[in-house]
């Protein structure tokens, strides 16, 4: 009989489990267990004690429930008989994972019967080395990444097959954009695989979903295809026209704002208002229609037109005596339109000299402090406030006090 006097794992690393071929020990021997491990005793199908990282002499101290199968002590040692298992505990990664059959479902977005594959990979590290050595080593000499696969893999089979049309048909995913969902399809499937797996002491560290596999020959997948990216283009190209156009209207939006401004700081700059521009427009039109006879029935004079101010004073001027030269016809909105803008341009604003405040035409007195009104002080014409005793206007011409 052989008794081993060092023991220690002498697997590799992508064996998840180690028998140690010797089945005979003394009290001790040494157990060596490195930080990834575990060791276990088994004896008839039962756990009897299990060791964690370290350098362990094993006596009946430390091995309580050895202590119970041991024989005679042969030269001051106790020799016992059990089987030893190494578990490797480290995470072992990219361990491939992939459907065994095809996966059929009614595409939830074109209604037509699809069949898709699926594969990728996980990452897997022993939990609970007990239980896996217990429901799934059993009496076997080694487990490596291979055959735990192989027993696992009806659960992985029944949670993909099942967990991924069910997550396709309650999110409408069509069958074009699947793989813009592998993150989601990996979280889905990962939550209910992770729990079939604890049961045999086994953690799922990680699952993807890599790769999905679409029926590329299947007529009615390239039908659809077709006409999903013929819509995919329609829309798309819709969305930029939209975009297109709104930027247009913005830019139009834009040149109105910028000339409004533009044309307010030209009639600032040349010193005339909306209002008198307004006037000098419904002019210019009058004089066009040829219908100035109409100011002579109206009894209005040239001298009137000066009211409308400065150089576009004397531009209407110029137009309403070149109009009055000829006859015609004007319609009776027109009349009245120039009536109403010529009655807001013959009488100037006045001011109080001493509050500036607006004076009714015919006040004496502010309204606002009181203050007497100086007679002759401002031009009738274009209302120019006299600062000395000038005897006709500087700004129209108009002789003062007319």
């Amino acid at each position: 009989m052989i008794f081993a006097k060092v023991i220690k794992y002498e697997g590799d690393n992508k064996t998840f489990v180690w028998k140690h071929p010797i089945k005979d020990f003394t009290t001790g021997t040494q157990l060596i267990v490195r930080e990834s491990q575990e060791a276990i005793f088994i004896s008839d199908g039962r756990i009897l004690d299990i060791f964690g990282a370290g350098r362990h002499t094993l006596e009946t101290a430390n091995l309580p429930l050895i202590s119970g199968i041991m024989g005679l002590a042969t030269h001051g040692k106790t020799a016992f008989s059990c089987e030893l298992y190494f578990v490797n505990k480290t995470e072992q990664m990219a361990i491939p994972w992939g459907t065994d059959s095809k996966i059929q479902y009614l595409d939830p977005i074109y209604n037509f019967p699809v069949k898709i594959g699926a594969c990728g990979e996980m990452s897997l590290c022993i939990k609970n080395s007990g239980r896996l050595v217990v429901k799934i080593v059993g009496t076997e000499e080694s487990l490596s990444q291979e055959q735990l696969m192989e027993k696992l893999r009806v659960f992985v089979m029944k949670q993909v097959k099942s967990a991924m049309p069910r997550y396709i048909t309650e999110n409408k995913i069509n069958i074009f954009e699947l793989d813009m969902h592998l993150a989601a399809f990996s979280e889905y499937i990962y939550k209910d695989l992770a729990e079939e797996f604890v049961d045999y002491g086994v953690d799922l560290a990680k699952f993807s979903v890599m790769t999905i596999v679409t029926p590329e020959d299947d007529p009615n997948f390239i039908r659809f295809r077709q006409l999903h990216y013929r819509r995919v283009n329609e829309v798309a190209e819709a969305e930029l026209k939209q975009r297109i156009d709104l930027i247009a209207q913005s830019t139009e939006a834009q040149k109105t704002v910028i000339a409004a401004e533009a044309m307010a700081r030209k009639r600032s700059m040349e010193d005339y208002t909306y209002q008198q521009e307004h006037g000098f427009e419904i002019a210019s039109k009058m004089a066009e229609n040829e219908a100035m006879g109409q100011f002579n029935n109206l009894g209005i004079g040239l001298g009137m037109m000066a009211g409308i101010g400065g150089t576009l004073g004397r531009k209407v001027g110029e137009m309403a005596s070149g109009a009055m030269q000829t006859t015609g016809s004007m319609g009776a909105s027109d009349t009245k339109q120039m009536e109403e803008t010529l009655e807001m341009t013959k009488t100037p604003k006045r001011f109080c000299m001493q509050c500036g405040s607006q004076l009714n035409p015919n006040a004496r007195f502010c309204e606002h402090c009181g203050t007497k009104v100086a007679e002759g002080s401002f031009c009738s014409g274009c209302g120019y406030v006299f600062t000395n005793n000038a005897s006709y206007c500087p700004s129209c011409g108009r002789k003062r006090g007319e």
